[in-house]
């Protein structure tokens, strides 16, 4: 193989893909995408790939361009294309993967679409997925054959908020009980770059028909400072419940630090929200709305955490 890898950004991912590519200190690999007007698509590269090293970033989150169905057929087409023109190995770089919470059933014939997306990734010839905060690690490599390089940015979070955070106590707190193991796991982090060990807790959660509810705290967070972990935020509804409900339970500032901002309907409420000190989030998905002039937004570059999975996937 060639000595530098061959990195491409499909479109809608290339300021994600310049990022990763300054980081590796190469340029991002040329590709044509061209849309029809029956809505079929194509993409191809215009660089030689045979026998070559070569990473295809793409975040499969749909957005006015382009939906995540569009996003997931392009990836898997611009995957079989360039293994069907030689390249040596093929690594899918996923800032955000789709379909990643629907891993299990919770009704009778309901789809394992987690299950299904990895047979479509392994049936296009991907040699390894790299995917960022899926939403079940454990269903995430058992959905896939393949090689899966699973990435967290809980070291970035803890590095931005730990200076403002100083040495008041802390609670580590996951918004429903399903959550608790990416609490622990923040923790753990949170413990190897402060020294601090915080307690954790978790609130109660129902859902039923899309309507959340439960208001129970299992934890101790009286004059603490709360940090909520989760994986994602969307219209921001189970955020802004906890919230306040790390309010009321004594919760002397309450910080939010989640991966993915998708930043749906409703979610414009976030930027205004008086209860919550402070909302980060990473650039995994481009957000559909500017953070507001609160400053209680804010972006946490990741490209570094997919330049180091490449540096170590080539034994850099």
């Amino acid at each position: 193989m060639d000595s530098k890898p061959v990195l491409f950004a499909l479109e809608g991912s290339q300021t994600f893909g310049e990022a990763v590519a300054e980081q590796l200190d190469i340029s991002l690999a040329e590709h044509e995408h061209r849309d029809f007007g029956d809505g079929e698509h194509k993409a191809r590269p215009l660089e030689r790939v045979r026998g070559r090293d070569v990473y295809v970033l793409h975040t499969l989150f749909g957005d006015d361009n382009a939906s995540v169905n569009d996003k997931l057929l392009t990836l898997l087409f611009f995957i079989a294309t360039v293994r069907d023109a030689g390249a040596a190995r093929v690594t899918a770089l996923l800032p955000y993967l789709a379909y990643a919470r629907k891993d299990r059933r919770t009704k009778d014939y309901d789809p394992v679409t987690t299950r299904y997306v990895g047979q479509l990734f392994e049936a296009m010839g991907v040699d390894c997925v790299v995917a960022l905060e899926v939403h079940n690690r454990a269903a995430f490599d058992n959905a896939f054959r393949c090689r899966t390089l699973h990435l967290e940015a809980h070291g970035l979070f803890v590095d931005e908020i730990r200076d403002d955070i100083g040495d008041r106590p802390v609670v580590i707190v996951s918004p429903d009980a399903g959550g608790t193991k990416r609490a622990d796991r923040f923790r753990d982090v949170w413990v190897e770059r402060t020294g601090d060990q915080p307690p954790t807790a978790f609130l109660e959660k129902r859902r039923s028909e899309g309507e959340v509810s439960g208001e129970a705290v299992v934890g101790d967070m009286e004059d603490r400072v709360a940090i909520i972990v989760d994986d994602l935020v969307a219209g921001g509804t189970t955020l802004l419940r906890a919230v306040d409900a790390c309010r009321r339970k004594g919760a002397s500032e309450v910080y939010g630090v989640i991966t993915h901002g998708l930043f749906g309907e409703g979610s414009e409420k976030l930027y205004d929200n008086e209860t919550m000190t402070r909302l980060l989030v990473t650039d995994s998905v481009r957000p559909r709305m500017e953070p507001g002039d609160t400053g209680k937004v804010t972006l946490v570059s990741v490209a570094g955490l997919f330049a180091d999975a490449v540096r170590r996937l080539r034994g850099e």
